[in-house]
């Protein structure tokens, strides 16, 4: 299984990006998505999930309104669209997989991380 996000860059504050999470090994379509993120000297967090079918989705407090997570089966490819971002919205984005779940918004259920894209936003 792999998966691998892009996506990730320098921008500055008010700005957007679109970070991208390609998936391979495995039915993508069977796994709902994840999307976290670790600031320098800070925890991993939750940021965005989108479920297995309907793809309805859930969002940590600090992100709603701002950030948008969506899921493609035909491409194998889980996007989260990042607008007005914030300087402390710097950090590196993982995408993660998991089959089946309590929660969506807890790390160790995931089955699958990718390798994570550097978000930096200035102010």
């Amino acid at each position: 299984v792999q998966l691998q996000a892009s996506g990730g860059g320098l921008v500055q504050a008010g700005g957007s990006l679109r970070l991208s999470c390609r998936a391979s090994g495995l039915t993508f379509s069977s796994y709902a998505w994840g999307w976290f993120r670790q600031a320098p000297g800070k925890e991993r967090e939750f940021a965005a999930a989108i479920r297995w079918s309907g793809g309805s989705t859930v969002y940590a407090d600090s992100v709603k309104g701002r950030f948008t997570i969506s899921r493609d089966n035909a491409k194998n490819t889980v996007y989260l669209q990042m607008n007005s971002l914030k300087p402390e919205d710097t950090a590196v984005y993982y995408c993660a997989a998991v089959q089946s779940a309590l929660t969506l918004r807890l790390g160790t259920q995931y089955d699958y991380w990718g390798q994570g894209t550097q978000v930096t936003v200035s102010s």
